[in-house]
């Protein structure tokens, strides 16, 4: 499993342009990572990319 280190992430499209609301991801063979780039203290979450594929799905429907 790859360290919050060796991750790519990069911002999504939906953040505010002010740099201060704005959700990171990267992404792996296994899994999504997502953390919130204004609070890096806080630890990154992954979720399984089947369960991010759900995630985006209803996010877009609602």
């Amino acid at each position: 499993m790859s360290t919050e280190r060796e991750l790519a992430w990069f911002r999504s499209s939906y953040s505010g342009s002010a740099g201060d609301s704005c959700v990171e991801v990267a992404t792996t063979e296994e899994a999504v990572h997502v953390r919130d780039s204004k609070d890096l203290t806080r630890p990154a979450f992954a979720v399984g990319r089947e369960g991010w594929g759900r995630f985006v799905r209803y996010a877009v429907d609602h």
